[in-house]
């Protein structure tokens, strides 16, 4: 079928994810190299520095003449920093910021723009097809899927999902009163960046670490995907901001068998079986990689269809289209 294409689209969602997680551990050898590099000390340097010094040199090397200026334009994580002169931040990261210091700073609300407009457009892409954390809690559910068909007590409680616009708000309120970026303590993205940062330049793990393992059990013994559904201000953020966004998915009825496949895979508890998707939908593809009669695919409008009814693949649609066929033939033999 002419869409058959985008099923695939999930598998280009697991590159850009892992692309993602590399550079974040590529990052750190790159600043190791670089204060190697600016210090003129590689004699002093211990066999493990120099390992690293002539391992990102030769990596290095096709792309840059002088390490200690040129590996400016690569700098920071998903939380904010520089991508070859760009300077891109996280919106949360922006919203805290403000909140923290009660006035705006224009140069650091610049750096949001981009990604802002990104999500106006294309929705929570940031979560589906960046967010290094979204890695590793779908390898988490993996195995959370995998210890339920053994027969353990994995939990799938359902939550209000509104609960993390609370947490967003009271995030902003705290940072106010404080004059703190609390976001940066409970936020994936800037966790996992910065404990990659530290294992990998400090040689230890810091407190983010432990609060990122809480929030995999979590997910375990409570609710599927519970941080990213019920609980990360981030997510609510781009949440509000994808609202009405322009790309989002589409069911096409006619071609609907009502296998309800696409709500199985989806990992925010969305009902695409029922034309309901709405401002959660992170655009991951899962449900259109594993429809098994390509009904559902991208389109751009800025809100959601409503409920369309049964599939006409399906054996609801099939059997009342059979009793109204039934009560037309019947109407017609009864006519005078």
């Amino acid at each position: 079928m002419q869409r058959t294409w985008q099923r695939h689209l999930n598998k280009l969602r697991w590159v850009s994810l892992s692309t993602v997680f590399l550079m974040l551990i590529l990052l750190p050898f790159l600043h190791l190299y670089q204060t190697y590099a600016a210090a003129h000390a590689y004699d002093l340097l211990s066999p493990g520095e120099k390992s690293i010094y002539d391992s990102m040199e030769v990596l290095a090397a096709p792309f840059i003449d002088d390490p200690v200026t040129d590996l400016n334009a690569l700098k920071g994580n998903t939380w904010s920093g520089t991508l070859f002169g760009l300077k891109l931040s996280d919106p949360l990261a922006v919203v805290g910021q403000m909140a923290a210091g009660l006035t705006v700073y224009w140069p650091f609300l610049l750096t949001a723009l981009i990604p802002i407009a990104i999500t106006l457009v294309l929705g929570r892409i940031y979560c589906g097809w960046i967010c290094p954390a979204t890695l590793i809690y779908e390898l988490h559910d993996n195995l959370a899927a995998w210890l339920r068909k053994a027969g353990l007590p994995v939990s799938r409680r359902k939550l209000d999902r509104r609960l993390k616009y609370l947490v967003l708000a009271a995030g902003i309120i705290i940072s106010a009163i404080s004059g703190a970026v609390v976001f940066a303590a409970m936020y994936p993205p800037a966790i996992i960046g910065r404990e990659i940062y530290y294992a990998i330049a400090v040689g230890g793990f810091g407190a983010g670490s432990v609060f990122f393992l809480l929030t995999l059990l979590f997910d375990l013994m409570v609710t599927r995907r519970g941080f990213c559904r019920y609980v990360c201000p981030g997510g609510a953020l781009y949440s509000l901001l994808g609202r009405f966004r322009v790309l989002r998915i589409r069911r096409e009825v006619a071609q609907c068998n009502d296998c309800a496949k696409c709500n199985v895979v989806c990992q925010f508890g969305l009902d695409p079986l029922h034309d309901d998707f709405g401002q959660e939908c992170n655009n991951c593809t899962a449900c259109i990689a594993v429809c098994p009669t390509d009904a559902l695919s991208f389109t751009a409008r800025i809100k959601d269809v409503p409920f369309q009814g049964p599939g006409h693949l399906g054996h609801e649609y099939r059997r009342r289209h059979d009793e109204e066929a039934g009560e037309t033939d019947g109407s017609r033999g009864t006519s005078p």
